[in-house]
């Protein structure tokens, strides 16, 4: 098969930062056209400040798994900065390369070659997202009550460096403690102050001591800010924490105990709020994916390597509904998220047979 990467290039070169709405939405719309040419209907989930989602849907045929298809429009460079694709012989370049428009165009041409071969794509959908590299905190949502019509959902993040597949991913977090003391001059009512900032710091140790890295869980106070200035007692203090974590035992264990640090702050007539919450929930390993798995497998006539992930993306989402979810059928990639992102022409050419076969079978009722 020889691959022609002049679509690909269409769309890396239409700029689909987050917040740009406009190329966000010229994205989708150039996708939209590729999908109905051969046979899918498009449903739109309009958004005002974000770009649209979308969602192409096949006939259904009961008796049949469905499978769900899941990507993401969106890049992280604004325009005017990392915008253009490049090739060489080896490898294609440019922002989305392998992150992920590089996978949307993986699972495009699968559907392209089930439908030239079979004459017909049943029970297999795809979901486009705007807002994934942001937290997908508008589309988590749709994907999670979506994700619940479905039995399979393969997802196009980049492949792993062997071609391994994603069974897990850590769950994660981000929470924002303000704290709210009193004001004082250090030098004449120093003892009439109630210091916000020191109230921070032992908080920042107990929230550290909460990682748990046998666990996979950690716990991050990654930003904090406070106080006035050096001869002002800290009326206020704010701490920005993440967590992440590999079992859901282990979240329950993390929000009651930062429940409790903020119940309790050391620093007498010191107070403190907690906001925030899980972005995406953790993605574990389950009896139904290895059956998955070994389902490929017999298709393919070899097993897909597997790797667990200590970053997140929307399978977290769909595997957190209790969908059998399988992540990393992109193209082997590497930089993403730098100027020096790139995607391997051959994992291209791997990725789309994998995916034109397992689609090939799930069109028949193999699964």
């Amino acid at each position: 098969m020889t691959l022609d990467f002049t679509e690909l290039a269409q769309i890396i070169n239409l700029n689909s930062y987050t917040k740009n709405k406009l190329g966000v939405d010229e994205n989708g719309r150039v996708f939209t056209r590729w999908m109905e040419e051969i046979g899918f209907n498009t449903e739109v989930f309009t958004r005002e400040e974000i770009g649209d989602h979308l969602l192409f849907k096949s006939p259904i045929v009961e008796g049949k798994k469905r499978v769900l298809l899941l990507g993401h429009l969106d890049t992280v460079f604004p325009p005017g900065t990392f915008t253009e694709f490049s090739e060489d012989k080896d490898w294609v370049y440019g922002p989305g390369v392998c992150d992920m428009k590089g996978g949307n165009i993986v699972a495009l041409e699968a559907l392209r070659n089930v439908n030239e071969q079979q004459g017909y794509v049943t029970n297999i959908d795809m979901l486009l997202v705007s807002d994934e590299e942001s937290g997908s905190d508008d589309s988590k949502y749709l994907s999670a009550e979506l994700g619940e019509n479905y039995d399979i959902c393969l997802v196009f993040e980049a492949a792993g460096v062997d071609h391994e597949v994603v069974i897990a991913r850590k769950g994660v977090g981000t929470f924002f403690i303000n704290l709210e003391g009193k004001a004082a001059h250090a030098g004449n009512h120093y003892v009439d102050g109630c210091n916000a900032n020191l109230a921070a710091a032992h908080m920042i140790i107990a929230l550290t001591e909460l990682t748990d890295l046998a666990m996979g869980t950690t716990v991050n106070a990654g930003k904090i800010s406070g106080g006035i200035g050096a001869n002002t007692i800290s009326p206020k203090a704010e701490i920005v924490v993440e967590v992440r974590y590999t079992q859901k035992k282990e979240k329950e264990r993390l929000l009651a105990s930062l429940d409790l640090i903020c119940a309790s702050p050391v620093v007498d007539g010191v107070t403190a709020t907690l906001s925030g919450g899980i972005q995406r929930d953790v993605m574990q390993s389950s009896p139904n994916q290895m059956t998955l798995l070994a389902q490929i497998a017999g298709i393919l006539g070899y097993p897909l390597k597997t790797e667990k992930r200590g970053g997140v993306s929307d399978a977290n989402i769909v595997s957190s509904v209790g969908v059998a979810t399988l992540d990393g059928f992109g193209p082997f990639g590497d930089g993403d998220h730098t100027v020096t992102e790139r995607a391997s022409k051959a994992s291209f050419k791997r990725r789309i047979d994998e995916v034109t076969k397992i689609l090939l079978g799930v069109n028949v009722g193999q699964f």
